[in-house]
């Protein structure tokens, strides 16, 4: 029986390569010839790149992260009783404060860190071009991300750390979380929030640039360039 199953994955596999072969066979003409691997990882790296001009840009305005649901970065999970204790004993704009600093955080860093971003989606070769675009509607992102976070990470940590003191962040949340801790039957709490917002920054970046490909691969009307029109036709 173990045999069979075996076998019958074998020949699933192989079909779907033969099928994957047959559609990349089939690959929309330009100019006269087939599109090459090169000019596949051209388009999904000018997806990205739109990403990152249409979407992404957005986190860097003033309240483009706060008043963004996709992105808003919440309190973690141990902050969430500070707030609603303050929030109890009538100190809500204390915590509206606290709240809003932390996104004006990641759009200051995301404002300085965007160059770094793009210049990792240039360098990105795409190898396995043809299964990324054959792939979810954020397939793309999600090589992005397993191939960028851990630099990104290390750019977009001591900016975020800097956008703390830069907008006040650290001072609000000091004198926040010392209020906090001075009241009654409630246990001290120092989290690290540069950590924390660093992740949340990113994860709002890369939320961002999935929003603009799952666009491109689902709207006609978002395929702007005749290069991103014919890459995407594959997937259709």
């Amino acid at each position: 029986m173990l045999r069979k199953v075996l076998a019958l994955i074998m020949i699933l596999n192989l079909t779907a390569c033969a099928e994957l072969q047959q559609v990349v066979n089939q690959l929309p003409q330009g100019s006269g010839s087939v599109l090459s691997n090169a000019d596949i990882a051209a388009g999904l790296r000018q997806a990205l790149d739109l990403g990152i001009e249409k979407q992404v840009s957005k986190l860097t305005q003033t309240d483009g992260f706060y008043k963004n649901d996709l992105v808003k970065i919440l309190l973690p999970e141990e902050l969430q009783k500070v707030d609603k204790t303050l929030r109890d004993v009538g100190l809500s704009s204390l915590a509206d404060e606290g709240l809003k600093v932390l996104n004006r955080a990641a759009e200051d860093a995301v404002k300085e860190a965007t160059p770094i971003f793009v210049d990792a989606v240039k360098n990105i070769t795409f190898a396995d071009a043809k299964n990324i675009l054959l792939g979810n509607d954020d397939a793309a992102t999600q090589y992005l991300t397993s191939k960028t976070q851990t630099a990104l990470y290390a750019k977009f940590n001591p900016v975020i750390k800097k956008s703390f003191s830069k907008v006040g962040a650290d001072q609000i949340w000091n004198n926040l979380i010392n209020k906090y801790n001075t009241l009654p039957f409630t246990a001290d709490v120092n989290p690290d929030l540069t950590d924390y917002v660093t992740n949340e920054a990113l994860q709002g970046v890369y939320t961002m640039i999935a929003v603009e490909e799952k666009d491109i691969r689902t709207q006609f009307s978002s395929r702007t360039t005749d290069l991103l029109k014919k890459v995407f036709a594959l997937q259709d």
